[in-house]
């Protein structure tokens, strides 16, 4: 036997024992799971009135592009749940995300809005995921099932989520409150402080959801999001945009516009309801800037910082709002 080959021999004796050790430890070891549960994304649920303002239909594209978040439940909110949970699902549907359960919220089953047109002859029972018929039951269910605290990203009134509360007030302890929701020091377009739609709609509702106890409170009021449009080359982007998902989302923008084709839309509305799904991230949020106030809400549905009122975290001024729309951009475009 030549000298090379001995020693090739001699090596391989002498490392199978700390090979089979390795591979011992590795068959016992929880690495694995634990690698594939820190990278699933935060647990989410969408509470939305799609279907009057255009809003919330970004708000869902730009969360279903956002990995991120880990999309478990839409519900609809504030009555018309039929044709809400339609757009949901169609919308789902286009992103190839039909595993995403849609529940029917509180308010109302009947009604129509200004995106009818992109959901008629639209059969929900057509969906191929799970459709609730009780989307609060659904809501509630989810939250209690999660071995994680859920985020709720509420982007309507809160209809839905304060019948999830009337009926389980432990939810809350268990979940993190993102919301678009009031307005703290300047109302819309920047102008005086008003009662914002979100609130003043069911300001019953609202004071429940948004005085309850979560485990953490976070919200984008008017003072932020009243401010965000995309005009100019970053609104082109999308608009002449081939992504699949984009062109959904522009023919339900041109269809709720009244605009006979798409290139005579020349900017988009105010997109409110982004800043709440920018706001369920994890990490830090540079662009903005983040108050911890005490907030009540006024039976008149008006928020005011007051000692004893519910502590959240606000949004309640951008460091840099052009970063954002470029960030919204280049989020919805990829």
């Amino acid at each position: 036997m030549d000298e090379e080959r001995l020693k090739r021999l001699t090596l391989g004796t002498l490392l199978l024992p700390a090979l089979a050790v390795i591979a011992a430890g590795l068959a016992a070891s929880p690495v694995a799971p634990v690698t594939q549960k820190a990278a699933a994304g935060t647990p989410v649920i969408l509470d939305t009135d799609i279907g009057d303002d255009i809003d919330d239909t970004w708000a869902l594209v730009l969360l279903l592009k956002s990995p991120e978040l880990d999309l478990r439940l839409v519900t609809t909110t504030y009555g018309k749940a039929e044709y809400r949970a339609k757009l949901a699902a169609k919308i789902l549907t286009a992103a190839g995300r039909a595993g995403v359960p849609v529940g029917l919220g509180a308010g109302g089953r009947a009604g129509t809005g200004g995106q009818e047109a992109w959901v008629k002859g639209y059969d929900l029972a057509s969906y191929a995921g799970k459709v609730h018929q009780d989307g609060v039951r659904a809501m509630i269910d989810e939250i209690n099932a999660s071995s994680r605290p859920v985020t709720l990203i509420s982007i309507g009134p809160s209809t839905t989520v304060a019948e999830a509360l009337r009926r389980d007030p432990s939810i809350a302890a268990k979940t993190i409150f993102v919301g678009m929701q009031g307005s703290v020091r300047r109302g819309y377009d920047g102008g005086p402080v008003s009662a914002e739609w979100n609130v003043k709609a069911d300001i019953p509702a609202a004071r429940r959801a948004l005085l309850a106890p979560w485990k953490k409170m976070i919200i984008t009021p008017l003072d932020t999001c009243g401010l965000v449009r995309l005009a100019g080359e970053r609104f082109r982007t999308l608009r002449d945009s081939p992504e699949a998902l984009v062109r959904v989302l522009m023919e339900n923008y041109r269809i709720w516009a009244k605009k006979a084709a798409k290139d005579e839309l020349g900017q988009s509305s105010v997109l409110f309801d982004t800043v709440a799904v920018y706001l369920a991230l994890p990490g830090p949020k540079p662009l903005l800037e983040m108050e911890g106030l005490s907030i009540d809400v006024t039976a008149e549905g008006l928020m005011r910082v007051a000692p004893g009122g519910r502590a959240m975290s606000a949004a309640t001024a951008w460091k840099d709002l052009g970063a954002y729309e470029n960030w919204l951009t280049e989020k919805l475009a990829r």
